[in-house]
């Protein structure tokens, strides 16, 4: 992937991860193109980065999915390059009495989103890359997110499969696997212990300028390379199993 003169959609790009990527791409010489549900968070980001381009979309619904891409392909037409960042982590146990309804809330953003928004974007005759964020989380889980962690493995797999898929079409497909950071993920102040979302973002550019389609950091590049003994002591010491 080349780092500059590439239009970029990133979805949930206003706050977290996403934004951190936003600022940089714009910072390389990129154009980018950020959506989100909330109008509020939109805003701010466009008011520190006069450039953006934004859009309103609850990705959620598949309707408002497509009518995303009905837009991209009626004022964007040249965009090359897609980055399904958006996700939802829910902090739950499966005996809560809402656990269903949450679960179905994450796997639709989690999961069902960046797959819709992958099969319409290769449609693009000018798709060159997907990027889709995983998590550390892929390999050993942490059971007070089952959900989030169960959606995450699933990008990882879809994403291995996606790379292998696409390889005819030269489109490349690159892996975000970020470890816990600073972000409101979850929640405001659950992951304040976390490193800033700056490193990450430093990595992510020094590794696709590597050529590398499997991006770790921290916690995650060991997690990542963990043979099964390792990733059941990790499992065991992230959950307190005695």
């Amino acid at each position: 992937m080349k780092s500059s003169n590439n239009k970029i959609l990133i979805t949930g790009g206003a706050s977290g991860i996403g934004l951190g990527l936003t600022e940089r791409f714009i910072k390389e010489g990129n154009t980018v193109i950020i959506c989100g549900r909330r109008e509020e968070v939109l805003k701010q980001a466009s008011a520190g980065i006069p450039s953006l381009i934004t859009r309103k979309c609850d990705l959620s619904s598949a309707e408002k999915r497509e009518n995303l891409f009905s837009w991209i392909l009626e004022e964007h037409s040249d965009l090359n390059v897609v980055v399904n960042n958006a996700g939802i982590q829910q902090w739950m146990s499966v005996w809560d009495d809402n656990f269903y309804v949450r679960a179905k809330e994450e796997i639709a953003i989690n999961i069902e989103a960046p797959v819709h928004i992958a099969s319409m974007f290769i449609k693009l005759k000018s798709a060159e890359v997907i990027i889709n964020v995983s998590s550390g989380l892929s390999f050993a889980p942490l059971v007070k997110v089952p959900v989030y962690c169960a959606t995450k493995s699933f990008m990882h797999s879809f994403t291995l499969s996606l790379r292998h898929l696409l390889k005819p079409r030269n489109i490349e497909v690159i892996e975000l696997i970020p470890p816990a950071l600073n972000t409101d993920l979850g929640g405001k102040g659950i992951h304040d212990f976390a490193p800033p979302v700056s490193g990450f973002v430093d990595a992510v550019f020094k590794q696709i300028e590597e050529g590398k389609q499997e991006i770790t950091f921290g916690f995650s590049e060991s997690i990542s390379k963990a043979g099964p003994e390792e990733l059941q002591n990790a499992f065991e010491r992230m959950n307190q199993i005695n």
